[in-house]
């Protein structure tokens, strides 16, 4: 563990400098530790896959005190990632021709059926790495090697509210509709923010995620919403 100061009120605590399930159960249990005991100085957090950025109000405290401290308080992390419960998500998703928007594209690039895709995605069980680029948006990893694509050359200006996608070993899901240049392969019903919520998403670090396919019936029924020029798709997928 490596801690470096960015500014005068600004620490980049660096875990590991390997992405890993590993590294992500440690920033995931030093991020309520740090809360529980600097809370009152912490004026914003960010954790990543690897780091946990933090910036103190320099009025409270200067850089040097909040430097030992923190270096006190994560020395507690070790007891905290083995007891620590990792939250478990099961998300419900529709693969459907009608969502699945780079289909094609995904299986000219692997070589497999989109039923195989499908089958290799929901096979594995995925770790929150990092949360960002817009409120409840979770990279997940790491996909089977099978399925990894790259980032589409042109970015759509509008991906689907709920829209599952690929780029190289990560899978996500847009929380809302924005431009975005991930391979779209299905959508989920369920919603990914709620303002009631302590942290606004669904979604925290370290948690695991796995995905359940469901039929459009069950997507419907679930609250899922099919654009207009997708009713009436009938588009056939490899």
């Amino acid at each position: 563990m490596r801690m470096l100061p960015v500014n005068e009120n600004t620490i980049i605590v660096y875990f590991s400098d390997t992405v890993s399930p590993a590294t992500a159960d440690r920033v995931a249990a030093a991020l309520p530790v740090i809360q529980s005991h600097l809370g009152q100085y912490v004026v914003d957090i960010v954790p990543s896959y690897t780091s946990i950025l933090i910036s103190f109000d320099l009025v409270t405290i200067g850089l040097r005190n909040f430097s030992l401290q923190l270096q006190r308080v994560l020395a507690e992390c070790d007891n905290s990632i083995s007891n620590r419960q990792v939250k478990t998500i099961e998300l419900p998703v529709y693969y459907g021709p009608e969502v699945a928007l780079d289909a094609d594209e995904i299986c000219a690039h692997t070589g497999l059926t989109f039923d195989e895709v499908i089958q290799i995605h929901v096979a594995t069980t995925y770790r929150v790495y990092a949360i960002g680029f817009a409120p409840g948006f979770a990279y997940l990893g790491n996909t089977d090697k099978r399925i990894e694509i790259p980032r589409k050359q042109t970015p759509r200006l509008k991906v689907p509210t709920g829209s599952l996608a690929l780029a190289d070993r990560q899978t996500a899901i847009y929380p809302k509709q924005s431009p975005g240049g991930w391979q779209v392969i299905g959508r989920t019903p369920i919603s990914l923010i709620d303002f009631e919520r302590d942290n606004l998403t669904l979604f925290e670090m370290g948690a695991q995620v796995s995905f359940t396919p469901i039929d459009k019936a069950t997507f419907l029924d679930m609250g899922g919403v099919l654009l207009p020029e997708e009713m009436t798709q009938e588009r056939e997928v490899a």
